[in-house]
């Protein structure tokens, strides 16, 4: 049985992962991290990995870009491999990602679901016939009014999937209210709505083609 740290613990997708678990007899949360302790579960919770003493093959994250140093620290340190799929990280981490990579296990991903994980594959064939015929590539998200990051890492993953695909060629603008000019072709814009309790909901979106 695989036993795993649960980072982020008493969040949402924390405690789903939790319930998820519970079910299934190959995995075991052995403990948790979280500074909210306002939650009760079946296994002890830290406020951090450094008080965790609790030994563990793997640790699954999903709690906030403030909390990754120390997670990527903790696992370098520990030799665990990391689950990673906390979003919003500047750019100074995801290089941290990269160096701490070198050194043990991580799987880094801004979606775990199947179904966007299939639409980025879709994306990357969508992108290679639209784009040469002159269409735009717009991405629209919506998420709740508690989601920290915006454009969310979903939304940069999709894009990421289409530029990809696209050899790299493309800039992505997150805000025209600054500049009054007309829309690059070499760029796939990227909006963010939040309010209330939207689950979360992405719209990508290909205009008819140029004249």
């Amino acid at each position: 049985m695989t036993r795993a740290i649960m980072n982020g613990c008493n969040g949402k997708m924390g405690q789903c992962i939790t319930g998820i678990c519970a079910q299934d007899e190959d995995i075991e949360i052995v403990a948790g991290i979280d500074t909210y302790d306002g939650i009760k579960n079946d296994y002890p919770v830290f406020a951090s990995l450094k008080e965790c003493t609790v030994d563990a093959d793997v640790i699954i994250d999903f709690s906030n870009a403030k909390a990754v140093d120390a997670l990527l620290a903790y696992g370098v340190e520990k030799q665990i491999p990391i689950v990673l799929c906390t979003t919003g990280l500047s750019e100074q981490q995801l290089a941290d990602v990269e160096k701490a990579y070198e050194k043990v296990a991580i799987l880094k991903s801004a979606n775990m679901s199947l179904g966007i994980n299939t639409l980025m594959e879709l994306l990357k064939k969508a992108a290679q016939v639209f784009a040469p015929a002159g269409f735009d590539m717009e991405i629209v998200e919506k998420h709740h009014n508690q989601k920290l990051d915006a454009p969310s890492g979903t939304a940069l993953a999709l894009a990421d999937s289409m530029n990809e695909a696209l050899d790299e060629a493309y800039t992505y603008t997150y805000d025209r209210s600054q500049k009054r000019q007309k829309r690059d072709k070499y760029e796939i814009g990227i909006s963010a709505v939040r309010g209330g309790n939207i689950v979360g909901c992405l719209l990508y979106t290909s205009p008819s083609p140029r004249d």
